[in-house]
């Protein structure tokens, strides 16, 4: 199915946010189909139906606020419901732009999205901004970026889902993994306490395995406390200069001869492996002391920018919220989960901490998915 532009739809005028810009459709499966592709990846076991994909482009804002596109994958269940459970799915660190669920079949994202949709529920699983198909480069970790597209994937999704003639429930189950786990705090927050959407409304909450203390996060990278810390950490120190200027020069930051190639290779249009092979794994060996020395102690518009990624949990949601993370986790340690149910707790509310197990970082997902499931179902049972 070739993609065809879209006329704006009943939830949105052309050029404002949530507008559907093309739709194809990205899969069709049986249950029984489903089932095979989660077999030995995620546990198949709760799957009911079969689903529906289609990768959406919609307009959205980027992190100056200024216009753009994004895409998402947008699935449906084939259970003849006409009111359908929403979910909001947001991805973990992607460098490549074609490794996101609209894109790639076997992505972890894909598969989690395809498992959501085939227990009933419709599901937005938004690339966020410079990643799929959308416009320019990614802006990793921008809380306003971050928020735009997912809230504007929502209201494609809306509009999508009523050309199918299904109406998409206003609460929204909101679940994410790693940089996804703030992403889904934020998203949270904007739906419940600032008014982000007029029609959806924050039903609950499920993040996985985060840097909900950004700060705390990116100086362990610069003490090589985490796996893969250099490239976590480039492609974080890279992504927020473009945004927020924080450096004149790649010499000022990356020792040489990795200077002459760093930007370049975080381009989104190379993958994990390319960019693996060309930089050290280590920050130590990637970046100079001085800078390492301001990751470790931000000063300026560094710390102004990092301190709301420290304070995504610092409210307290109505809805009910449970965080999960897997004491395995050699990426994001689990410290940084308890540092989000310590701020909600301080706020009044009454988070649960479920550790999953001894798993690594995407272990810990694949895990997670099944009680995220179980948890939507109790939550929306007891209302």
């Amino acid at each position: 199915m070739a993609p065809a532009t879209a006329t704006a739809g009943s939830h949105g005028e052309r050029g404002q946010g949530g507008a559907v810009v093309s739709i194809e459709r990205a899969a069709d499966l049986t249950a029984r189909e489903v089932a095979g592709e989660l077999q030995g990846k995620i546990d198949p076991s709760q799957v009911r139906y079969g689903v529906t994909a289609y990768r959406v482009t919609y307009r959205t804002t980027d992190s100056a606020g200024a216009p753009t596109t994004a895409s998402q994958l947008v699935v449906l269940p084939k259970s003849g419901a006409r009111r359908l459970p929403t979910v909001s799915w947001l991805h973990g660190t992607t460098v490549y732009r074609k490794d996101v669920a609209s894109e790639n079949p076997k992505s972890n994202d894909r598969l989690v999205a395809l498992l959501f949709a085939s227990t009933g529920r419709a599901v937005s699983a938004p690339d966020y901004v410079g990643l799929g198909s959308g416009e320019g480069f990614h802006p990793y970790g921008d809380p306003r970026a971050t928020v735009a597209a997912s809230v504007d994937g929502l209201r494609a999704a809306r509009t999508l889902a009523h050309r199918n003639g299904r109406e998409l429930k206003r609460k929204v189950q909101v679940s994410g993994f790693s940089q996804g786990g703030p992403a889904t705090m934020l998203v949270g927050r904007a739906l419940e306490q600032e008014g982000a959407d007029r029609y959806f409304r924050l039903g609950t909450l499920a993040p996985v395995s985060g840097p909900f203390n950004l700060s705390a996060f990116e100086a362990a990278a610069a003490d090589d406390k985490i796996a893969r810390s250099g490239i976590y950490l480039a492609y974080f120190v890279t992504a927020w200069n473009k945004m927020y200027g924080l450096y004149t020069a790649p010499g000022d930051v990356f020792r040489s001869p990795y200077d002459s190639k760093v930007e370049g290779l975080f381009d989104g249009h190379h993958t994990t492996g390319q960019i693996v092979s060309e930089l050290p794994g280590a920050s130590k060996h990637l970046f100079t002391e001085d800078f390492l020395n301001k990751i470790r102690k931000p000063e300026g518009i560094l710390k102004d920018r990092l301190r709301p990624m420290d304070n995504t949990c610092d409210w307290r949601p109505n809805a009910r919220v449970e965080i999960f993370h897997g004491r395995g986790d050699k990426d994001i340690d689990f410290s940084q989960s308890v540092h989000c149910a310590d701020q909600l707790t301080r706020n009044g509310a009454a988070p649960r901490l479920t550790d999953v197990g001894d798993y690594d970082h995407n272990g810990s997902v694949r895990q997670a998915v099944p009680r995220i499931i179980r948890f939507f179902d109790e939550s929306a049972r007891t209302g």
